[in-house]
């Protein structure tokens, strides 16, 4: 199965579409022509699973169409979305951030859906979806350092109720690595697809790692790859995997490095 991870930056673009004629003046623009390429990439990678961070609902800049929507029209997939706002945050009353979310699209039937939020953090989205062979979880945590120490504690309790192999993956704005997910990982016993350590952020010189997929043991990764798409401020995240009986290792899987 390949499953693709992308903060899509509510389709805003990068470099002059999203910074002219002033700083993140892309975030009130309409933003159809860049939604269009980022369906074209999407496409093309052919993915089974899809995580979108970060996606319009709804608001003038999509020409009030739901972003995901879209998306999973164009690729036949069926999609999840939720607000990241729960309804009694003051952003879920403010126009256009009313309509900023994340989604799940997917090829395959859904066998449940659940909308969980962190009890702190302005961004406390937590989409849990349950398919024939695994449960995933989509985030997109805090800002702020301490906030997302109280978001992976809870993270681990909703992981701890789930019965079949798991995926985690979203923006973990880890700013200071990995090492911030060392008691979650420990924990939950996740392991990286990421093994090597590649940024993802900003995607025009990647820096930073702020973009994650965790998965249980029971899951074995078969490839992992940052493509060098440009449509977003992060990267994509392409991760092909299969789930067996036997634990996953550190040397197993074929791992093509990052295209420059």
């Amino acid at each position: 199965m390949r499953f693709l991870l992308y903060n899509i930056s509510y389709g805003a673009g990068v470099g002059r579409d999203l910074h002219f004629p002033f700083p993140y003046a892309g975030h009130l623009k309409r933003t159809g022509r860049n939604l269009n390429r980022i369906v074209s990439f999407i496409k093309s990678v052919e993915p089974d699973i899809v995580g979108l961070v970060e996606v319009d609902s709804g608001s003038f800049r999509s020409q009030k169409n739901n972003q995901a929507e879209l998306i999973a029209e164009e690729l036949d997939l069926c999609h999840v979305f939720e607000s990241k706002y729960g309804e009694n945050s003051v952003a879920h009353k403010v126009p256009v951030l009313n309509k900023q979310g994340n989604a799940v699209l997917m090829n395959q039937r859904i066998s449940s859906r659940k909308f969980h939020y962190f009890s702190k953090g302005i961004k406390r989205l937590v989409i849990e979806v349950e398919l024939k062979d695994l449960s995933l979880f989509l985030v997109h945590l805090s800002l702020k350092f301490r906030h997302r120490q109280y978001q992976l504690q809870e993270l681990f309790q909703m992981i701890e109720s789930a019965d079949k192999p798991v995926i985690v993956a979203g923006d973990f704005n880890l700013f200071e690595g990995e090492n911030e997910a060392a008691l979650f990982l420990a924990a939950t016993g996740l392991k990286s697809a990421n093994r090597a350590g590649w940024a993802s952020y900003p995607s025009t010189a990647p820096r930073k790692q702020l973009d994650y997929i965790f998965y249980s043991p029971e899951i074995r990764t078969r490839n992992f790859y940052i493509p060098p798409v440009r449509l977003s401020d992060h990267a994509p995240l392409i991760w092909d995997f299969d789930i067996s009986d036997a634990p996953d290792h550190i040397n197993s899987p074929s791992v093509r490095q990052r295209a420059a």
